[in-house]
């Protein structure tokens, strides 16, 4: 099979040349590509989503041997979560790959979170139907080993630790408006925005209003520590 330029530049940034490329080929087709005798990537995407769980389940009881179930939990969740499959997906460029419509394409198809996320899942189910479990999970390690080190952090949960920083302070818990909604609605993209009392705003889009929140927050709470810790 002959490879398209973005095919074999996409393997060139994975670090991985797939022996059957017609798996990576469907792995990075949108469902608004997909018609006869074309496959999207939403079947890999549920393998790929499962793959990655076990790897990042493993990897997280290989680091902490003392920790608890209610202490892995959140730590799996942040890794696993689709604002993190769309961030190593943006680090890969899997954007410029993806084979998408061209409805898509005129929305932002190339940069939007949940397409990104999937992406990254149908990507791991691609390699590891291509050559097993072992392999997979090499190169799932070597994108998230960062952040398996770093997860204690991520894991927190955003609306929570900003809401808990809001009435240290005497303030009203945050308040979060949607102020945009677009795409078309099997794949919706919410904006939304979260302001504090003292009048302080960050806004974030996602393909849920709950990603979007939490992603908002999590910008917002970055701020105002940024902000303590310039003030202390």
């Amino acid at each position: 099979m002959k490879q398209s330029a973005d095919l074999i530049a996409f393997q060139s940034r994975l670090g991985y040349q797939f022996k059957d490329p017609r798996i990576l080929r469907t792995a990075l087709t949108h469902s608004s590509m997909s018609g006869p005798g074309r496959e999207d990537n939403q079947r890999l995407e549920f393998l790929g989503d499962r793959v990655l769980g076990l790897v990042m389940a493993e990897a997280l009881l290989a680091s902490d041997t003392g920790a608890s179930e209610g202490q892995l939990a959140p730590r799996y969740n942040a890794l696993v979560r689709k604002e993190t499959c769309a961030d190593i997906a943006r680090e890969l460029d899997i954007g410029g790959a993806l084979k998408l419509g061209r409805s898509e394409q005129k929305s932002g198809g190339r940069r939007k979170q949940a397409l990104l996320g999937d992406a990254m899942e149908a990507v791991i189910a691609a390699v590891y139907l291509d050559s097993g479990f072992e392999v997979a999970q090499d190169l799932v390690l070597k994108f998230w080993g960062r952040r398996v080190k770093n997860v204690e952090a991520d894991a927190r949960d955003p609306k929570t630790s900003l809401q808990e920083w809001a009435q240290a302070r005497g303030m009203t818990p945050p308040a979060y408006d949607q102020i945009a909604r677009s795409g078309p609605d099997h794949a919706p993209e919410f904006t939304i925005e979260v302001r504090l009392q003292s009048g302080q705003t960050a806004s974030a889009t996602a393909g849920s209003k709950r990603q979007a929140e939490q992603m908002a927050a999590k910008t917002l709470l970055a701020a105002v520590d940024e902000t303590s810790d310039h003030d202390a």
